[in-house]
């Protein structure tokens, strides 16, 4: 249990510090260095530099030793990477990209999901809006948005395009973040609420059309709200 935590706090660290652009690309970084600062053993800080390298941010070799790597190279729909970059100073921008990937891909998943849901997630739509209505007008933000990952996971991985399916932990990061860190309303504004039942309710009638254009109405509205990220939005 001692070395998970030691693994994770040193996995943060540094990730935040690379992907806020504190240690920048190209920078040379050393087991022994990581190890002293961190107070951990070698063995601790070569699987955190195996992760870090796994994500693409950083870059190891028998010539170069470790450096960190630029943004093209980052595996920048891991959650983890995600989450860093969430947390830091480009966090707008980050808001702004994972938004427009919601627009580009949400409103197809939720026509597919229209035309290839089973009856059980059918069901399990229409009373998962209702509890998030229930839920969101009376301010339970924590129980809301795990309602609302499971809605949105649903309906990606529904959809029938296992590619949309893929991207369900990419959904439920940008929602959770957004809610651990503040940019969310004390309770969801009406609109969101109204639109999370008119896409439950199209999907469950498989009205491919509805679902989609619903769907395109709700992460459209967080879109245009992006247009100051410090003011917070609905879903």
């Amino acid at each position: 249990m001692a070395t998970t935590v030691l693994h994770t706090t040193v996995l943060d660290s540094l990730g935040r510090r690379i992907t806020s652009g504190d240690v920048p690309a190209g920078t040379p970084l050393t087991l022994d260095a990581i190890g002293t600062e961190f107070g951990v053993s070698r063995t601790v800080a070569r699987e955190v530099m195996r992760l870090l390298e796994g994500l693409g941010l950083v870059r190891s070799g028998r010539r170069v030793g470790i450096v960190v790597l630029g943004m093209d190279a980052w595996n920048v729909l891991d959650p983890r990477v995600i989450r860093w970059r969430l947390e830091g100073p480009g966090r707008d921008a980050q808001l702004r990209t994972l938004t427009e990937l919601r627009h580009a891909v949400e409103p197809l998943a939720a026509a597919g999901a229209a035309r290839n849901a089973t009856q059980e997630v059918r069901d399990e739509l229409v009373a998962t809006a209702a509890r998030m209505r229930m839920l969101g007008e009376a301010g339970d933000l924590e129980e809301f948005l795990g309602l609302d990952v499971r809605m949105h996971e649903l309906l990606l991985r529904s959809s029938g395009n296992e590619m949309f399916g893929a991207l369900a932990d990419v959904v439920a990061a940008v929602l959770s973040g957004r809610t651990h860190l503040g940019l969310m309303p004390a309770s969801p504004v009406p609109e969101a609420l109204d639109q999370h039942e008119a896409v439950a309710h199209a999907v469950a009638e498989g009205d491919a059309e509805r679902a989609e254009a619903a769907m395109a109405a709700l992460v459209g509205e967080v879109r245009s709200a992006l247009g100051g990220v410090d003011r917070p939005s609905g879903r």
